[in-house]
């Protein structure tokens, strides 16, 4: 594995950089070194096209073009890219995987090859590779690739976002906190003390895929709540939902008015204006305020943290997987699987870790030493996300009905109808219930 160190890749300490290593002459040799000893040789005359997830930060998507022209000049294969906000890649998928027209791959969010499994392309292969050569998977990116208990890799984990507290510095201490707040508990009266002194903060309580479901999840399993039971039996209708809910409640009274009808860039717009003191986000806030010569004193007044610690006493957080697929109605298979195989080596991704500056974390555990992870302090709590995250289907499996739990926010739209007053406590979790039943078949 080519060693791109913190003097070759961080010089100046900037993305940049590590953008620019990814435009010289020494990435294309390498890359066309690369495809002719790649076990992965794409079809003569292949062309790809991909359907992504829109970026949240610049310096990502320009390496990740960087790295589409090399595999193109080093393969020949011509890459289309297309991008769409992550809750638009889910919709397109499952009409391209119906139809058996579209796009070849998709890169979207949770266990989206699960919505149709007989639909996308195995690649074990290419996963069996990857895992060898850099030190293997971590557990829930194979749950996340295979599904639970399964063998055939339906695509491939490239990466997480991970959802962790944003918060104002100056605001936690002044609301009486020098850190941030471990458990529950201590967080509710931290936002309660953030609305009194004037800086409230807020959860995204609209169909935000990545927000929404980060912190409702978090708040269901950190009191002991499930969706389903580890049969995959629905088990949502319990003592325990009924105290996340009521946790939940609680902490919206001290959240900033409007946040049910937030989307997932809702919240980065009024962390950035100053109108929230702190939310659950990726590092993007913190980026966009690095970046915006306005914006200096919020980014060194930021930073981040790990989600509290609620009454079952161990880290619920649920972070946002990147899966990578590839349909099986694709006319150029190999040349797919070269270029997920491309994606995830150490020659270009280390330097995109470093331009994704904390917004992405990796799947294999050779990147643990990516210099991302001590370049900034205020980084440097993503680098775990990956082994920390629960999946989507919590205690139960991922699969197909987790995927569809997940997409049709069953429990998003459980804590935002009781946190609105819709609703009560058991009639919310009635709701949720069917929802589950119907998804769940039982």
């Amino acid at each position: 594995m080519r060693d791109f160190t913190r003097r070759t890749l961080v010089k100046g300490g900037t993305a940049a950089t590590a953008v620019g290593a990814l435009t010289g002459p020494a990435l294309l040799n390498w890359a066309k070194a690369w495809a002719q000893s790649s076990p992965f040789k794409p079809e003569a005359g292949a062309q790809l096209s991909m359907l992504r997830w829109k970026y949240f930060v610049q310096s990502e998507d320009d390496a990740f073009v960087k790295i589409m022209e090399a595999f193109t000049k080093a393969t020949g294969v011509k890459v289309t890219i297309s991008r769409e906000s992550y809750e638009d890649v889910q919709p397109k998928a499952s009409v391209a995987a119906n139809t058996g027209a579209g796009q070849d791959m998709f890169w979207g969010l949770y266990s989206l090859p699960f919505l149709f499994p007989q639909k996308v392309l195995d690649v074990s292969d290419v996963a069996d590779y990857l895992g060898k050569k850099y030190g293997g998977w971590v557990p829930s990116a194979q749950v996340y690739g295979k599904g639970t208990g399964g063998k055939t890799w339906l695509d491939i984990p490239v990466c997480y976002s991970g959802s962790l507290m944003n918060y104002r510095i100056s605001s936690m201490e002044k609301a009486g906190f020098k850190e941030f707040p471990k458990t529950t508990d201590e967080f509710l009266a931290y936002a309660t003390a953030c609305k009194k002194n004037g800086t409230p903060g807020g959860f995204a309580l609209g169909h935000a895929p990545g927000d929404a479901n980060a912190w409702a999840h978090w708040c269901l399993w950190a009191h002991g709540g499930n969706l389903v039971d580890k049969n995959d039996k629905v088990v949502i209708n319990s003592p325990e939902t009924a105290k996340a809910l009521e946790y939940s409640k609680k902490l919206y009274e001290q959240m900033i008015p409007g946040v049910l009808s937030w989307n997932d860039a809702s919240n980065n717009k009024a962390f950035l204006a100053g109108e929230i003191h702190w939310t659950d986000n990726g590092i993007s806030i913190y980026v966009a305020a690095k970046k915006d010569p306005t914006k200096q004193a919020i980014a060194a007044d930021m930073n981040h943290a790990y989600y509290p610690i609620g009454p079952v006493g161990k880290p619920t957080e649920f972070h946002l997987m990147y899966p990578l697929l590839a349909m099986k109605y694709t006319k150029y298979p190999d040349a797919c699987k070269a270029l997920m195989a491309f994606m995830l080596e150490a020659d270009q991704f280390n330097a995109w870790l470093i331009a994704s500056q904390g917004y992405l974390t990796h799947t294999l555990n050779a990147y643990d030493k990516n210099p991302v992870w001590t370049m900034d302090p205020k980084t440097a709590p993503f680098r775990d996300v990956a082994k920390r995250t629960l999946t989507a289907g919590g205690l139960g499996s991922v699969g197909e009905q987790a995927a569809t739990a997940i997409s049709e926010f069953v429990v998003v739209d459980m804590f935002a109808s009781y946190c609105a007053g819709r609703t009560d406590v058991k009639g919310a979790m009635s709701d949720a219930e069917r929802q589950a039943k119907r998804i769940y078949r039982s």
